[in-house]
């Protein structure tokens, strides 16, 4: 086996970050679990299709649907391939990652975090169903679904594919003895040694506000000695573009200017 001695460990591992979170020992890992939900998309890969549609489109989420259900129909682009997708649906898998394995689930069961699974469980039972509804949903309800948006979708155009996992946080709470976490969760060790991102995949608007929040807490002497640097990198760090019209000004020429864009 291969050691190897750090004095900082950021774990960003995706849904295999909770395991690995948990091996560290920290007294903060204590009562956090993780439930994995498939993401399944109808694909379309019919280029006469394809070529018609050319944006991202939403409808709304159904009464009882978990936030990231919104379904949408998008363009995608894959090797040079492009090609439509619509979705998500909802899946159920124990495993953590895509190529995952199947005791992932159970192995991350603590006598710690139980609880908070079962009071998860107790609360959502909305939740619950859907997933229950999603994964014995037939390919004809999935197309009915899909017709709200193309009314003339075959299926012969249209196959389901996993695009992916992902592993949503159950917390322990002192009220309600567990709590679903939609969003990430930064867990960070007392003495800054180790950080850990878990929850569903950030995007590029998160993964910048993150990254900081975890530098603050994990390098609070130093944060006065980096923040000049910082403030150079991003202008409005440390202020509130909201409240500052001139700074949102100034912070709308920089990215325009930086990523060279017009309008």
């Amino acid at each position: 086996d291969l050691s190897v001695a750090a004095r900082f460990v950021f774990i960003g591992a995706g849904g295999g970050a909770l395991p690995l979170l948990q091996k560290t020992g920290i007294p903060e890992a204590k009562g956090i679990a993780g439930f994995p939900v498939s993401g399944q998309f109808l694909r379309c890969t019919n280029p006469e299709l394809a070529a018609r549609h050319h944006a991202k489109v939403y409808g709304k989420a159904s009464v009882g649907a978990p936030p990231m259900s919104v379904p949408h129909l998008d363009t995608r682009v894959i090797e040079g391939r492009t090609g439509l997708l619509f979705g998500p649906y909802a899946g159920f898998s124990t495993k953590f990652l895509k190529q995952g394995s199947l005791w992932d689930l159970p192995k991350s069961i603590r006598m710690d975090n139980l609880g908070a699974m079962l009071a998860v469980a107790r609360d959502n039972m909305p939740l619950t169903r859907y997933l229950i509804g999603q994964i014995l949903q037939s390919n004809t309800a999935r197309l009915a679904a899909l017709r709200d948006f193309v009314p003339t979708a075959r299926a012969e155009d249209w196959d389901l594919i996993v695009a992916g996992q992902r592993v949503q946080v159950i917390k322990s709470d002192a009220k309600r003895g567990g709590v679903l976490q939609f969003g990430t969760e930064i867990v960070t060790g007392a003495q800054g040694s180790v950080a850990a991102l878990l929850g569903a995949s950030p995007g590029a608007s998160t993964a910048v506000p993150i990254m900081l929040t975890i530098i603050a807490r994990c390098f609070p002497v130093e944060m006065a000695r980096w923040t000049p640097r910082l403030k150079t990198m991003i202008p409005s760090f440390g202020a509130k573009v909201a409240e500052d019209a001139a700074l949102c000004a100034h912070v709308r020429d920089w990215t325009m200017r930086v990523l060279e864009l017009e309008g």
